[in-house]
């Protein structure tokens, strides 16, 4: 017998973070069904508790569940959260793939977290897709948007950052990314406050080789100290980039 677990509810600033782009984007319309990509990080973890405020409290109606996709590393255990959605009561799929098998041979020039996140993205899909959820919410922060930028920008030459709200190249599922005005301090520190079973180095290959993302977040970091506005004005930079729609919002999504 599964206990039950109540959910938690977030903190002000980051309701409202979430409410305001949720509302912004027209990301979760009345009888959507929601798939959470739950990867058990702190970010994912924070949106699932958001989600079920929301759930509870919007004026629309909308039914959710969660997606774990495990790549069959060693250093990634997510079976704590199978007991922990089972207490939550949402609904929850676990897709276990080799993912790190497969990209040592299927990598072209690409870097992992790039190879990773289509793979992940793609068994996400096809999960929504087999449980009938037209929308696919991911976790991704203002500081995963911001570091984004700049990888593309740096690396990639081209001006690109994740989406906030836009339909896949097949055209049934919407991916919605309601945390775009959260900053990651905030998740964190909703987590850690809240005692959330977060799932530690759940991205191995982050942990296990430098990665430019990690750059990205230092650079990003030291001049916050200098520049308090950093954010706020990246954030109105990168406005018109996270409106893309059609291909371009698939590729951008690859830096993630």
């Amino acid at each position: 017998m599964v206990a039950d677990i109540q959910p938690v509810k977030p903190s002000r600033p980051l309701l409202a973070a979430a409410g305001r782009a949720i509302g912004d984007y027209a990301m979760i319309r009345d009888a959507d069904r929601v798939l959470l990509g739950l990867s058990g990080g702190k970010d994912s973890l924070s949106l699932l508790h958001i989600l079920l405020h929301l759930q509870k409290k919007a004026p629309i109606k909308f039914e959710l569940a969660a997606c774990t996709v495990d790549p069959q590393s060693p250093e990634f255990d997510p079976s704590p959260l199978k007991a922990y959605l089972a207490g939550l009561g949402v609904p929850y799929f676990y897709e276990s793939q080799p993912i790190l098998e497969q990209a040592e041979t299927h990598m072209k020039g690409d870097s992992f977290c790039a190879y990773c996140s289509r793979m992940r993205r793609g068994i996400l899909y096809a999960q929504a897709r087999r449980h009938g959820y037209n929308v696919l919410a991911l976790a991704q922060h203002l500081d995963d948007l911001a570091e984004s930028f700049l990888m593309s920008a740096f690396f990639g030459g081209k001006l690109r950052t994740m989406q906030a709200h836009y339909l896949n190249d097949a055209g049934d599922i919407r991916v919605i990314r309601p945390l775009i005005y959260a900053r990651e301090r905030q998740t964190r520190d909703f987590a850690k406050n809240a005692g959330l079973p977060v799932i530690f180095e759940n991205c191995p290959a982050c942990f296990s080789m430098p990665m430019q993302r990690m750059h990205m977040k230092q650079l990003l970091a030291d001049q916050e100290k200098q520049h308090a506005r950093l954010f706020a004005n990246l954030l109105s930079t990168m406005r018109p980039l996270m409106a893309l729609q059609g291909p371009d919002a698939e590729i951008a999504g690859d830096y993630a």
